[in-house]
């Protein structure tokens, strides 16, 4: 079954692609002529319902989007359903603000969470909602390579790593995406099927 994966975002398309095995995931660059769906709503739900619908309409096919964010706990959420726009200009500049925002908080008060929300949505506008969330600290700088976002300063005290030190694997296992999709899972298994979600 072909799913439009409702992004132009190649980090998250291959985290979806490394989940969804069976499925055949297409990401938005399949579609060009389609505009980018702005995010208006105030909450994670709101924008990915709003970008499934929006793209399973455009295409005729159905869709699944995602809005993911991290919420600190010391900054009251923030950066919240914004990260993606917390900053203007690229992750590093996002990241270097988050810490800049954090430096006078201590070590064991800079608690986060990731948290995602997926949307299946059918061309007819039909959408299913699930969520995930992955809790971890802030550190004050980052490390690792891999992942993308706030990864580098995520650091996730079960595995005492990053999330961008974390394998494609590990991190298929335990982020706020990864639970997000077990959750979806079962739905996606049903529509491949022939069933309706």
């Amino acid at each position: 079954m072909r799913l439009v994966f409702a992004t132009r975002n190649a980090g998250k398309v291959r985290e979806l692609e490394a989940l969804a095995t069976g499925l055949e995931v297409v990401s938005l660059d399949v579609f060009p002529e389609l505009p980018e769906v702005e995010e208006t709503e105030d909450t994670l739900e709101g924008n990915a319902r709003l970008k499934a619908v929006a793209v399973a309409r455009g295409t005729g096919q159905w869709s699944l989007a995602d809005d993911s964010g991290l919420f600190v706990d010391a900054l009251g959420g923030a950066p919240g359903v914004r990260s993606a726009r917390y900053a203007p200009g690229n992750d590093a500049a996002r990241v270097r603000k988050l810490l800049e925002a954090l430096r006078e908080v201590p070590a064991g008060r800079r608690g986060a969470e990731f948290r995602c929300v997926l949307a299946l949505a059918s061309p007819d506008g039909k959408v299913v909602l699930e969520s995930g969330e992955c809790r971890g600290e802030v550190l004050t700088e980052p490390r690792g390579t891999g992942g993308f976002g706030y990864d580098p300063v995520l650091l996730v005290p079960e595995m005492g790593r990053t999330m961008a030190e974390l394998s494609l694997e590990e991190k298929g296992r335990i982020s706020h995406r990864a639970r997000a999709f077990a959750r979806m899972r079962p739905r996606l298994q049903a529509l491949s099927a022939g069933r309706i979600p």
